[in-house]
């Protein structure tokens, strides 16, 4: 995959970004942006990028806070409306006038919000494990999370996100070692954000295609908030993966990956079969 490069925001934060591009040189490349979860980098689209880059020109970015991005201090407002506004000034920093957008957990809270504040950017949006809101139960995890750090926490609730029967220890393994490397007190800002929001009346205005990729085992955001979508988002696919915990963008990429391309050849007819 490609090294990273840098832009600064408005606001002084330092995003990293990369572009992974293995589409024929010869023709003018759809961008595709990809947001990752909280907690989570870019690098853990690892298994994405091989399947995606051939027909997309894929922008991955880490979230301010998050892996290569710099970490905003304490008393610095953290909201959503800044974290999408980061994603608009990558996108002018790179020229891109509207992309395709694919994201997974928060990512798609901010893939959303981008896509309701500035519909003309968003070309499509595919959300994978990814609710109009986290669910307030999140607020259990920080007091553990304050006592005992990010890894240990993750490790014990391992179950809630993986199906362990199923996938690796070393899956499993290296998700614990790269969330370990998160600000735990910025994470708990994070999170504390995101269950404050809730933008469930306002999905009937993402005019975009979306693709809603969801787990039927949903263990960390409001499961029925899957329902909303169903019902409010106008042009909405919904493929749900019958049982499985929330980390459904992991155990399967390239399931993940076969379902994005295949409504995008629904919907715009690229990229060929």
């Amino acid at each position: 995959m490609s090294e990273a490069r840098f832009f600064t925001t408005t606001d002084g934060e330092r995003i990293a970004y990369f572009i992974d591009d293995f589409t024929d040189p010869w023709r003018a490349a759809p961008p595709m942006l990809l947001l990752h979860s909280a907690m989570g980098n870019s690098d853990r689209f690892y298994s994405w990028v091989p399947g995606l880059a051939r027909h997309f020109r894929l922008i991955r970015t880490d979230l301010r806070g998050h892996g290569r991005s710099s970490l905003p201090p304490p008393g610095k407002p953290l909201t959503i409306d800044r974290l999408v506004d980061d994603v608009e000034e990558l996108m002018a920093h790179l020229g891109i006038e509207a992309a395709h957008v694919s994201a997974n957990s928060a990512g798609g809270y901010v893939a959303q919000n981008l896509a309701l504040r500035s519909s003309g950017k968003v070309q499509s949006l595919a959300l994978v494990g990814s609710t109009p809101g986290l669910s307030p139960s999140a607020l259990e995890w920080l007091p553990r999370i304050a006592r005992e750090g990010l890894r240990p926490f993750l490790a014990d609730t391992i179950a809630m996100r993986f199906d362990l029967a199923t996938t690796e220890p070393g899956m499993v393994a290296w998700f614990l070692d790269q969330t370990a490397k998160n600000d735990a007190a910025f994470i708990a800002r994070f999170i504390t954000h995101m269950t404050r929001l809730d933008w469930r009346s306002e999905l009937h205005r993402i005019a975009c295609p979306t693709l809603v990729i969801f787990p039927g085992g949903e263990t960390v955001g409001a499961a029925s908030s899957y329902d909303s979508m169903r019902a409010n988002i106008p042009d909405v696919t919904m493929i749900e993966y019958e049982h499985l915990p929330h980390n459904i963008a992991d155990m399967l990429p390239d399931r993940c990956v076969a379902d994005i391309l295949a409504f995008h050849r629904r919907k715009f007819g690229y990229p060929a079969a």
